[in-house]
């Protein structure tokens, strides 16, 4: 499977809500085969949010965010270079 980032403009939100739009992703990739949530990254200054998710396709990892209800910029397929 490959990687792919989510990325939001979140400018404004509210770490609540911000949270439960985790907790969104979290659990709807969770009850998706073949989606898994991997990290959320926000940059609460300019409201950049850059959300991980492995996956088999780009349109896999749309279906999980609109299925989340989660709004979303783009999708983009990445490397994930954890150490």
């Amino acid at each position: 499977m490959a990687v792919f980032m989510v990325e939001r403009s979140l400018k404004g939100i509210s770490m609540e809500d911000l949270g439960a739009a985790q907790k969104a992703a979290i659990s709807t990739s969770a009850q998706t085969e073949g989606v898994r949530y991997i990290r959320t990254t926000f940059a609460p200054g300019d409201g950049r949010c850059m959300c991980l998710f492995e996956g088999g396709s780009a349109e896999d990892v749309r279906a999980v965010n609109d299925a989340a209800g989660l709004p979303y910029d783009r999708v983009v397929e990445a490397l994930d270079l954890t150490p």
